[in-house]
């Protein structure tokens, strides 16, 4: 014979107080708050995009600066992307201090 079933409240006062908070909240104040916080996301994403763009600048600097164990072209390349990489970084914190 199974064991009976029965229903059992639901007292969970989080769920219950944010939906009461998302009740509360405006479709305009969502659409600001859902705003503010891709603007945030965007912003934290650049800045790990400028960490990697600066951990190549110095994997590039090592190769560039890597003598013989590295073939000349490599090196060349390696010394083009340590001046291109400093400048992207460059631009990348001028437009987000912008804004």
């Amino acid at each position: 014979m199974s064991p009976s079933l029965s229903v059992v409240a639901d007292n969970d006062l989080k769920n219950s107080s944010s939906l009461a908070a998302a009740k509360a909240e405006t479709v305009a104040q969502r659409v600001k708050r859902l705003q503010a916080e891709a603007k945030q996301l965007a912003k934290d994403h650049i800045k790990a995009l400028t960490a990697a763009i600066v951990e190549v600048e110095q994997m590039a600097a090592e190769i560039a600066e890597g003598g013989e164990a590295y073939p000349p072209g490599v090196r060349d390349v390696a010394r083009r992307l340590v001046e291109d990489m400093d400048s992207r970084v460059q631009t990348l914190e001028a437009i987000v201090a912008r804004t």
